[in-house]
């Protein structure tokens, strides 16, 4: 198949592999915002293939992991309505919250639907005008435009009955929150291919610049990510610090404009809190007040934001980086996809359920 087949070349990855060697000279982080890429890096053993001075930590990727618990919970108080249609991804389903999860919600006899696109859910709406159809919208910038849509196109029919759980998070802020911590060990970055798709790659510019820390575009092959990690080290072997864009069959410069004009018209940047990372100034997406009328919260009340429980799963450690899933004790014993302690073994893009998937259990010593 073109552009995959090429690029899972087990010889060419080889060669990556051993140029990456050869141009190191001292221990190197790196980290994936991806689940995407995680998945790619665990999946197809990228890690294994790098010599031992280079490190690969996965970070915040996975749009699912990062939803914070209250919009879960609202999400389950909204569904159990009576009246409501509540749509959502169907791997926000069974994500646990305070009080269960969404499937949970359904066995009660909420009506919850799972939509491959918000623009089904537009669809649920025009069918049952007599009932509050709400879209539970999350995910990083790759899934935002479709969700601008859905309330862009609701807005031009004067589709009453269609409101929004926006739960959407930036990359950019979450990384320079990463780099603002005082114990910070990431020294580059591989920039998620499919957000900068949507975006461009101009805002990691000032990144870059600022942290001094080279940040490569990077798609999610396993010779994507080998040349991403090649580029990376080249740069902090040489001194530099700069955004290369080798995924360039995808990426452009400026992004999709067409895109970024429908998220510029319906959301609004604002102050957002990350499930297991805390808060992170203007790293969040909210509709825009012209908008307002189709924002679930203004139509089902705010979402309150609590303190966030601790427990035995350490998921937030995860996805900072600061540590990897094997290093929870309950990981593949208490922890599995089918009885999940956190979210990370849960969503299709968390790397615990990476780890699980395609390393599986490991042994433990008595």
């Amino acid at each position: 198949m073109r552009f995959r087949d090429e690029y899972r070349d087990g010889r060419a990855a080889r060669t990556l592999a051993d140029a990456i060697a050869r141009t190191v000279t001292r221990p190197w982080t790196l980290m994936e915002v991806c689940g995407g890429q995680t998945h790619a890096i665990v999946r197809f053993g990228i890690d294994r293939l790098l010599p031992p001075d280079v490190s690969l930590v996965h970070g915040p990727g996975c749009p699912v992991c990062v939803t914070p618990v209250e919009y879960v919970d609202k999400a389950i108080a909204i569904a159990g309505r009576a009246g409501v249609i509540l749509c959502s991804y169907g791997d926000m389903l069974r994500v646990p919250s305070s009080g269960g999860d969404l499937l949970a919600a359904r066995s009660r006899g909420a009506d919850v639907r799972a939509v491959y696109s918000p623009l089904d859910a537009l669809e649920v709406a025009r069918r049952n005008p007599r009932r509050e159809v709400v879209f539970f919208a999350v995910g990083f910038e790759t899934t935002a435009p479709a969700n601008a849509m859905a309330a862009y196109r609701a807005r031009q029919e004067g589709l009453g009955n269609l409101s929004l759980l926006v739960s959407h998070v930036l990359v950019p802020p979450a990384m320079r929150a990463i780099l603002d911590a005082p114990d910070n060990r990431i020294q580059g970055f591989l920039a998620a291919g499919h957000v900068c798709t949507v975006m461009g790659y101009e805002e990691y510019l000032p990144l870059a610049a600022r942290y001094r820390v080279p940040i490569v575009v990077t798609g999610f092959e396993p010779l994507d990510i080998l040349e991403g990690v090649y580029r990376c080290v080249r740069q902090l072997e040489a001194g530099r610090a700069e955004v290369e864009n080798p995924y360039s069959r995808v990426v452009r410069r400026a992004g999709n404009r067409t895109a970024l004009a429908v998220m510029g018209e319906v959301f609004r940047v604002i102050p957002r809190r990350w499930r297991g990372i805390g808060d992170i100034a203007d790293s969040g997406l909210g509709l825009a007040p012209a908008y307002a009328a189709f924002d679930a919260e203004n139509r089902f009340g705010p979402v309150a934001l609590d303190r966030e429980a601790t427990g035995e799963c350490i998921s937030g450690r995860v996805l900072k980086g600061e540590c990897k899933p094997t290093d929870c004790p309950a990981f593949g014993t208490r922890c599995t996809p089918e009885h999940p302690l956190g979210v990370t073994m849960v969503s299709a893009e968390g790397a615990c359920a990476a780890y699980y998937r395609y390393r599986g259990i490991p042994a433990r010593s008595s």
